[in-house]
């Protein structure tokens, strides 16, 4: 008989079965065996149990933007280190982005992907395949190939793609191959030299701006050729207001388009800019108040589906430079739950489900996997992750699994912590303590 475990006494929190109550959930080998307030009559006397009397049981989360730098840049980042920092948050499924060196745009180069993730042997690791070959947006990457090999989405990261036929081509492939394109939508002739939000804050501090409409136009460009082409669309990182109506909209009229927000866009403005510390540059920029008002709103009444972290390391060396000089990008895989608890359920008043939906089933559906990942039913994997949400403590980014520091939360209070991590059965995180892979 496969080991069996038992998570015992705990709050499970289920959106994709709408369950929030006491019970238990019988883990058999690799699968969730039985799921409720008596799951425990499965257990035998040998089982090992997870006391989590107190603590909140939810589906393991997926991170559906992560850059894990892994081949090119392992002085920033390695699958490895990725995938620990992704359990010590909490998430047990990362989709990794291709912007790698070589990129990953051909079959070869995500079979990689997938079989460093196996050797990490921590959390679930998904490549997302490029769109074109090198991200250029020259010609097509081989879309056939990465699907066939375990891509999971197309997108050519944090390069957007200029050329409109070019997308169309993309998105016509992507249906074909029945994957979600995540869009970067940024004009880059309208971003230009821009290190930052544009607007009266970088006026003052003497920086070049970043106008909202460098986003919003290709949104709107990526909307209407999802519309022409019937592809589901995926716009990440979402920073503006009328970005945001422009979603509203398109769901509104029928388009199979979803978004997703990260938690800098939804709780830093460009004023965190004012001293200059590269930790708060990144790419869509931190944006007003107001825009930032917009993307809480957006979460609120679903418009936005996704909470991601866009998880972009940065060695020291590249970081700790004159902000104008410094790369775009922070990190954020070790404090996607407790800053996105914090401020959106404990400020804004989310409902705990609603949150958790955001994290786990939404981005399995779109990303395909729900069949089983996502949920605490029984049958899927058991993917689980086991949270206090009345722990109360201070990010420290030196104590991090990631190799990285370039964190914009450094030195924040937040509640809500995880304790126990379940990947695929296995603990990897027990206690609040890394486990190592057995």
């Amino acid at each position: 008989m496969s080991q069996r475990l038992l998570i015992k006494g705990g709050r499970l929190v289920d959106p994709a079965t709408g369950r929030d109550g006491l019970g238990d959930v019988l883990v058999e080998g690799d699968r969730i065996a039985r799921v409720g307030t008596d799951a425990s009559l499965g257990a035998g006397p040998d089982d090992r149990i997870i006391h989590a009397a107190g603590l909140v049981v939810t589906p393991g989360l997926i991170d559906m933007h992560t850059h894990l730098r892994e081949p090119g840049k392992a002085e920033e980042e390695t699958i490895l280190s990725g995938s620990r920092a992704a359990v010590a948050g909490g998430v047990t499924t990362v989709a990794c982005f291709p912007n790698t060196e070589p990129a990953i745009d051909n079959e070869a180069a995500a079979e990689f992907v997938i079989l460093q993730g196996k050797r990490a042997h921590y959390a679930n690791v998904l490549p997302v395949g490029a769109i074109t070959m090198n991200r250029e947006g020259q010609r097509l990457a081989e879309m056939g190939g990465l699907a066939r090999a375990g891509a999971v989405a197309f997108s050519d990261a944090d390069h957007a793609v200029e050329s409109a036929e070019m997308m169309r081509r993309g998105m016509a492939y992507a249906r074909m191959f029945d994957r979600v394109l995540i869009a970067h939508c940024e004009d880059r002739s309208l971003r230009g030299g821009g290190v930052m939000n544009q607007g009266l804050v970088s006026l003052r501090l003497g920086l070049a701006g970043i106008p909202n409409a460098a986003e919003e136009i290709m949104v709107a460009r990526d909307i209407t050729l999802a519309r022409v082409t019937g592809a589901r669309l995926h716009i990440g990182q979402m920073s503006t207001a009328g970005a945001v109506d422009l979603l509203r909209q398109a769901k509104a009229k029928g388009a199979r388009v979803t978004g997703e927000a990260t938690p800098h866009h939804f709780t830093l403005t460009e004023a965190c800019v004012e001293g200059f510390d590269p930790h708060f540059k990144m790419i869509p920029p931190l944006r007003t108040a107001e825009d930032v008002q917009a993307i809480v709103e957006g979460l609120l009444d679903g418009t936005i589906d996704v909470i991601a972290t866009g998880h972009a390391p940065h060695s020291p060396e590249e970081k700790e430079v004159e902000f104008a000089n410094a790369p775009f990008g922070v990190i954020g895989i070790e404090t996607l739950f407790p800053v996105a608890y914090s401020d959106l359920v404990l400020r804004h008043r989310m409902p705990f489900i609603q949150l958790i939906e955001k994290m786990t089933v939404n981005p399995a559906r779109i990303l395909g996997i729900a069949g089983e990942r996502g949920s605490l039913e029984p049958g899927r994997f058991a993917d689980i992750s086991v949270f206090d949400l009345e722990k109360v403590r201070t990010i420290d980014a030196e104590r991090f699994q990631s190799k990285s520091r370039n964190c914009p939360f450094q030195g924040r209070e937040v509640r809500g912590t995880p304790v126990h991590v379940l990947v695929g059965g296995r603990p990897v995180l027990l206690d609040g303590a890394i486990q190592q892979p057995g």
